[in-house]
């Protein structure tokens, strides 16, 4: 599917609309529930999640979407799409929690396996990030749009970053093996933004994440110059198992890179 000026301009209208519906919460007394996997849900999450999947379906009827907040979809169903939307209409519900602005909302579309077009947007600085296969990726502050590159060859120090919520041992055991770096924090999808454009070099990340937590910060990094795959160096493909929880991956801005890292 050819994503044109007009498709391209309304996704990004209506990250604008969701980031002002997480930010009427964000600015008020909000209640935290849990769901079952113990991650936490505000009535953010759900409001933006109403936001997006109504936008979406008036942009694009013919295109299903696959929202965090309806996973409940069948895999019998989903499989059955050649393209849709991936959304996680609040990522970094724990940095919201916190108050520290670093989460954003995500919108990719899907098609054939592949992320081909993505939106992330970060409410609380009204900073946006998207990008396009073959078209490349950009950076939108203050009415002001710039194209943005990754750093290749990578810097030196290597500039590493690391989530604010999710260290765990693994990622540890990487970071003593890696040669001379700078550790640099960073809560959700914010951390692909920065490879792309050039802020950071190196993102690995152990552990269980969803496919809508990776596939906008994807396609935006690939469009940049970078790239994000697995262990066995393969770059990330959605819906094509039964789970949509991702594996461990690597994203890099110097793909030059993935030669240089220790073993794992």
């Amino acid at each position: 599917m050819a994503l044109d000026q007009t498709l391209r301009e309304g996704v990004i209208a209506l990250a604008h609309h969701a980031a002002n519906e997480i930010l009427n919460v964000y600015d008020s007394e909000f209640a935290v529930q849990h769901k079952a996997d113990d991650s936490p849900l505000t009535a953010a999450d759900l409001a933006a999640h109403r936001c997006i999947v109504a936008g979406l379906q008036a942009l694009t009827p013919d295109i299903p979407v696959l929202s965090e907040e309806s996973k409940d979809i069948s895999t019998e169903q989903r499989r059955q799409w050649s393209r849709f939307w991936l959304v996680d209409p609040l990522d970094g519900t724990r940095e919201f929690v916190k108050r520290n602005g670093e989460f954003t909302v995500n919108i990719a579309l899907i098609e054939d396996g592949v992320a081909t077009f993505g939106v992330i947007q970060q409410p609380v600085t009204a900073r946006l990030w998207y990008g396009t296969a073959g078209q490349g990726a950009y950076r939108r502050e203050a009415g002001q749009e710039r194209a943005i590159r990754v750093q290749a060859p990578a810097s030196v120090p290597l500039r590493v970053a690391v989530s604010r919520s999710h260290r765990d041992a693994r990622t540890l055991e990487m970071l003593e093996k890696l040669p001379a770096h700078i550790e640099m924090n960073c809560g959700s999808s914010l951390k692909f933004c920065s490879i792309a454009e050039g802020a950071l070099d190196f993102y690995p990340r152990f552990g269980r994440t969803s496919e809508w937590d990776t596939a906008a910060g994807q396609i935006i990094l690939e469009a940049a110059g970078g790239a994000l795959r697995d262990l066995q160096g393969r770059p990330f493909r959605y819906n094509q198992r039964d789970t949509l929880l991702n594996g461990d991956f690597l994203a890099v801005g110097d793909v030059a890179l993935f030669d240089q890292l220790p073993p794992l």
